[in-house]
């Protein structure tokens, strides 16, 4: 959609139809709402002054990216946002190439950029790669990391700081926001430039000081002062939402020809008054009722973060050494009942994962048992504090992974899929898997109990809950859940039990079941056992399959020069898994019982 030659009332009315456009299929199919809301005018500024066509267009997360999608050819398929084959919640280059680079995890954004802009002085092209990217972004290390190298190289591109939280230092009023639009300009930059030569050639050293000085003192009384130290220029606040400033602000930012931060106020759920504002529940969302803003609510059953939830905070009640951690999602991880119930003993540390696990890892050396509640996509991000501050000195520090396996729409960027594999290799880890409800409690209790660092996953949504008796965890030891006739074992792990019995049940076989509950240790002698009565053994599981449980096994077959057995293993094969409803993913997977009795067969 070219939208260069509109004036500023039919950019006005293109922001209506942006916004309504969004709250009827985002009512309809759920998505993230509050943020991409808050982002109309600020996206709308970007398409009128940069090429999308040419400069690269950079989301940082990019769940705020949703007006983009709208203004580059995606109006109508838009009804299909983040339904199986549909378009992606995020920005995605395979889905249209108005969508530079992939993202959905967070704090990128500006490291991508200086890459891009590299590129693009390799190239003599004359490209400005522009950058959106939220506040909640700016908590994380790897900004600052990018802003270090930025301020120093002086590559040219604009940076829309989406400021919605107020999390950034408050504006001193109108003339510290006229004051820092004056700072920029073209007058004021030319100007510093010629005084600039001239007290540096005919003035004495002191001179030099005293201007300096006084130029720091103007800029202490904007919001910016940060970025300007790092050596990136400064402008803002300014108004988000007003379309004819941002595209005032965005021509100047750009004709700098150097690193521009442009500082916007932005509201939450701006255009539809229930969720405007900092309400987290509208940041993302399942259906509602547009005209009401009431959710649709599925049957009521208990998820298992719910679960996890409950059982650590009975935990927590009962020893005092118990402490925990999340980064940035303290109500999806069920840490907020914590925080709120004991405030100095647990915390959301905003988007720090790195900071998050090496922080508990110190408490661990003090005598207190963390518990580090994390998804399972997001964990990636803390690896090497994993192993280099927790596993090599073996900490007793607990990993609780919610979000392992599908986790549905999200897609790609955060299905939960890779945690066994990136785990089980290290030294002194334990990785353990509740099947249901009850086990998920005991798990919490064994988690307490451990000497060494200890992971446990579990699943988005709820547990199917399954007709066997649980029974306490002890470390290494599986379940034999049941016996069978035939020389068939089902070994499920997790989650992935329940799909084992299930397809057991559809199978006409008398089939043996167990739950493996320990990828790491494993139960050997119980395996051992399991060898010399059944010989073909197929391995149910929610993760990859390089790596994973059915890995683990093979291993342990080969150790122990195991040679009669036939394994095959129903994990996830060795390509990322797009987004949708998961049981339509699992079923596009050849994963769902139906499929999996006759791939036995």
């Amino acid at each position: 959609m070219n939208i260069k030659n509109k004036n500023k009332q039919e950019l006005t009315e293109l922001a209506l139809q942006i916004r309504k456009r969004i709250i009827d299929v985002v009512s309809r199919n759920g998505g993230h709402f509050s943020s991409t809301l808050g982002a109309v005018e600020l996206t709308i500024g970007m398409h009128y002054v940069f090429d999308v066509e040419t400069d690269p267009f950079i989301f940082d997360v990019s769940h705020q990216c949703y007006p983009h999608k709208l203004l580059t050819q995606r109006w109508e398929e838009f009804e299909t946002i983040r339904q199986f084959n549909g378009l992606s919640g995020f920005t995605k280059p395979k889905e249209s190439n108005a969508d530079y680079f992939v993202a959905g995890h967070s704090s990128t954004s500006i490291s991508v950029a200086i890459g891009a802009a590299k590129a693009i002085r390799l190239k003599k092209e004359n490209r400005v790669p522009i950058v959106m990217i939220g506040d909640g972004s700016m908590s994380a290390g790897m900004v600052y990391e990018a802003l270090n190298e930025l301020g120093d190289r002086k590559y040219p591109m604009v940076i829309i700081l989406n400021d919605n939280e107020m999390s950034i230092a408050k504006p001193f009023g109108a003339i510290s926001k006229h004051l820092s639009k004056l700072l920029a300009g073209k007058f004021y930059q030319s100007f510093k430039e010629k005084v600039d030569r001239v007290i540096r050639n005919h003035f004495p050293e002191g001179t030099t000081y005293l201007a300096k000085k006084i130029e720091e003192s103007m800029k202490l009384i904007t919001p910016g002062i940060i970025f300007e130290e790092m050596g990136v220029d400064y402008i803002g606040p300014i108004d988000g939402h007003d379309i004819q400033e941002i595209i005032d602000t965005l021509k100047l930012a750009k004709g700098m020809g150097k690193p521009v931060i442009v500082h916007a106020k932005t509201m939450k759920g701006k255009g539809y008054a229930i969720a405007e504002g900092h309400h987290e529940h509208w940041h993302g969302v399942g259906p509602f009722d547009k005209e009401t803003g009431a959710f649709i609510k599925k049957a009521s059953v208990k998820s298992a973060t719910a679960v996890y939830s409950d059982a650590l905070l009975a935990l927590a009640q009962k020893h005092d050494n118990v402490v925990g951690v999340t980064a940035a999602m303290p109500s999806g991880t069920g840490l907020d009942k914590l925080i709120k119930a004991y405030p100095d003993r647990f915390w959301d540390v905003a988007i720090a994962e790195q900071h998050a696990v090496t922080s508990m890892a110190a408490m661990a050396k003090e005598g207190f048992k963390p518990f580090i509640t994390i998804y399972s996509t997001f964990l990636q991000r803390g690896f090497d504090q994993i192993i280099h501050d927790v596993c090599l000195m073996n900490l007793p520090v607990v990993f609780a992974i919610d979000r392992a396996g599908i986790v549905g729409n999200d897609g790609e960027t955060h299905q939960g899929a890779f945690d066994i594999s990136y785990l089980r290799f290290i030294p002194n880890m334990i990785l353990c898997a509740p099947r249901d409800t009850k086990t998920l409690e005991y798990a919490v209790d064994f988690a307490y109990t451990c000497s060494s660092p200890c992971a446990i996953r579990y699943p988005r949504g709820a547990f199917e809950e399954l007709e066997f008796k649980a029974t306490p965890f002890k470390l290494g030891r599986a379940q034999l859940l049941k016996e069978g006739r035939s020389s068939k074992l089902f070994i499920g792990y997790g989650a992935g039990v329940s799909r084992a019995i299930q397809t057991a049940q559809l199978h006409r076989d008398d089939i043996a079941i167990l739950d493996l509950r320990f990828v790491k240790p494993l139960d050997k002698k119980l395996l051992k056992e399991l060898a010399n009565t059944y010989t073909n053994w197929y391995v149910f599981s929610d993760s990859q399959k390089e790596g994973g449980v059915g890995s683990a096994l093979l291993e342990f077959l080969n150790e122990s020069k195991i040679t009669n057995i036939t394994l095959t293993s129903f994990e996830y094969e060795d390509a990322f898994i797009q987004h949708g409803d998961t049981k339509e993913v699992e079923f596009s997977l050849a994963l769902n019982p139906t499929q999996l009795v006759k791939r036995i067969k």
